[in-house]
């Protein structure tokens, strides 16, 4: 096997994944009985941490956290919002806090929550 300089290394390791490098630095800390703490550390810093959490970000929770007084008006937003009948809408609501919409794109997450923040409900989007 050719014997890879350092530069070449790291070309290698920024193509890896956070969670195919943490596996990495677990079977090096194995193989060689070392421990890795100061570099694992270190690696949220780079620059596939930041792709990675821009990644992440991409899906949004939209949270009824209060269906405040118009309740009626926020059981009919959410059913727009959703496939739930009556009952289960009037339950979400009276439930708050509790989660709406799950792992939509942004837009459709800022659309629901002024929907429902029109209707008087208090709304979080995470």
């Amino acid at each position: 096997m050719a014997k890879l300089s350092q530069e070449e290394l790291l070309e290698q390791f920024e193509t890896l994944t956070l969670i195919e490098l943490s596996e990495f630095v677990k079977a090096f800390e194995e193989k060689f009985d070392v421990t890795a703490a100061a570099a694992v550390a270190a690696a949220p810093a780079g620059p596939a941490a930041a792709v990675e959490a821009a990644e992440e970000q991409d899906e949004f929770d939209v949270i009824l956290t209060g269906a405040g007084e118009k309740k009626i008006q926020v059981i009919k937003v959410v059913r727009e919002l959703t496939s739930l009948g009556l009952k289960e809408a009037k339950d979400l609501v009276d439930g708050a806090p509790k989660p709406v919409l799950e792992k939509v794109a942004k837009e459709a997450a800022e659309k629901a929550a002024e929907s429902l923040k029109g209707a008087g409900a208090s709304v979080e989007v995470k």
